[in-house]
């Protein structure tokens, strides 16, 4: 199980299951880890005051939040948790880009966290949605926890937003077909999942079954205004790519826009993402604490 250390949008698609080639999607993961960045550093702002001896990043994938952990937390061993070695040795070589010391360990979530020594904090960013039995995967993250120990859960906010309305050509309202269609396979991919549970995902209720206390939740916003800076702009193009790749008419997506998205995608197109000046990207992401006593 892996995850981009930012939280993964769910604009990457999902396949069926969860069948996803995490190493495959590597430099997506990477970009949006990047472009979503300022919401990690205000998360952790948060725990400013914490003095942790040993940080997890669970489903840490390439090492974007894990690395602002360490960056944030110099005195800690911060360990990089994922299940994909590729995206673990891309953390590895971003530590040593940024001069911070981080450990990686390769363990698939959740049945690997037993193995795991008990932490002070536990971060984890929109990895728990794809476990089957989510209240379960709270609880093992909980346990995990020294006394005293914080667990911030990474789940909610708001689908991002990059483009304009009306694009000047197809029918307007692209964004929200996307999201409606992404809605869709979503769904497919919670029911499908192994030992499937369904819940109610009230996020600060489940913390509190989880065990945890003194529970609450701060919603971030991530800006990047027209026109976008070159990495916000990759990012909105592989995202769009993605889509285009995982989404089609049987997901709810027209044939015309499925044309729409082609001349999107077309680095010759002057109305493509690569040329748009009216490209922007606009997100939110809710974090969800919680603290383990006794």
């Amino acid at each position: 199980m892996s995850g981009n250390g930012n939280g993964h949008g769910h604009g990457h698609g999902h396949e069926r299951g969860d069948d996803f080639d995490w190493a495959a999607m590597a430099d997506l993961l990477e970009l949006e880890g990047e472009t979503h960045s300022p919401y990690v550093r205000q998360a952790l702002d948060e725990l400013k005051d914490l003095r942790p001896g040993r940080v997890l990043d669970i489903g840490s994938g390439p090492g974007v939040a894990a690395c602002r952990l360490a960056e944030t937390f110099p005195e800690a061993e911060v360990t990089a948790v994922d299940g994909s070695p590729e995206l673990l040795a891309r953390a590895e070589v971003r530590a040593a880009r940024l001069g911070v010391r981080l450990r990686t360990r390769a363990v698939e979530f959740p049945d690997g966290l037993a193995g795991l020594e008990p932490a002070d904090l536990i971060w984890s960013a929109q990895v728990v949605h794809h476990v089957g039995d989510q209240q379960a995967a709270l609880g093992g993250l909980a346990r995990l926890l020294n006394p005293g120990g914080v667990l911030a859960i990474v789940e909610g906010g708001l689908p991002a937003r990059f483009l304009p309305r009306d694009l000047g050509f197809g029918r307007p309202g692209l964004q929200e077909r996307l999201d409606a269609a992404t809605a869709v396979r979503f769904d497919r991919m919670r029911t499908e999942l192994p030992g499937s549970v369904a819940v109610v995902e009230d996020w600060p209720e489940m913390l509190r079954s989880a065990g945890l206390s003194e529970v609450r939740s701060r919603t971030f916003l991530v800006e990047h205004r027209a026109p976008l800076a070159e990495g916000p702009r990759r990012s909105v193009r592989a995202v769009l790519e993605r889509q285009r790749h995982v989404l089609g008419e049987p997901e709810g997506l027209s044939a015309g826009d499925i044309g729409v998205l082609d001349r999107l995608l077309d680095p010759g197109d002057p109305v493509g993402v690569d040329r748009r000046a009216d490209l922007f990207l606009l997100t939110a992401k809710t974090v969800h604490f919680g603290v383990r006593r006794g």
